[in-house]
């Protein structure tokens, strides 16, 4: 029984962790500090970005989760005028992450 009890436990988790989601609340505030530099405002990127980032980056934990990143940056991309992509596409670098896409505002976020 108690060998039953733990098994479900388990397909319960693993059922629960599949689903998860990374809220586009929680990617917007994490994007937020690098902002004025993808619009070109701010000489280099502020380390809040690249900590911000990191702590996003580590979030991701399956194919799913970068899809929604993904799809919450480039919806909310749209609403930032003044957005470049020459800027954007540094920032990955700067910070030391590897998002496996290139980053611009017109990204198929589907691949």
């Amino acid at each position: 029984m108690k060998c039953l009890f733990f098994s479900a436990l388990f397909l319960v988790s693993l059922l629960m962790s599949a689903e998860a989601t990374i809220p586009c609340s929680m990617v917007k505030a994490r994007v937020a500090p690098c902002v004025m530099f993808a619009m070109g405002k701010a000489p280099t990127l502020p380390p809040a970005c690249c900590s911000s980032l990191q702590q996003l980056a580590r979030s991701v934990r399956s194919v799913n989760d970068k899809k929604d990143v993904c799809r919450c940056l480039k919806a909310s991309a749209k609403s930032v005028r003044g957005l470049q992509d020459k800027f954007l596409r540094q920032i990955p670098a700067a910070c030391h992450i590897n998002v496996g896409f290139p980053v611009s505002a017109n990204v198929n976020c589907e691949q």
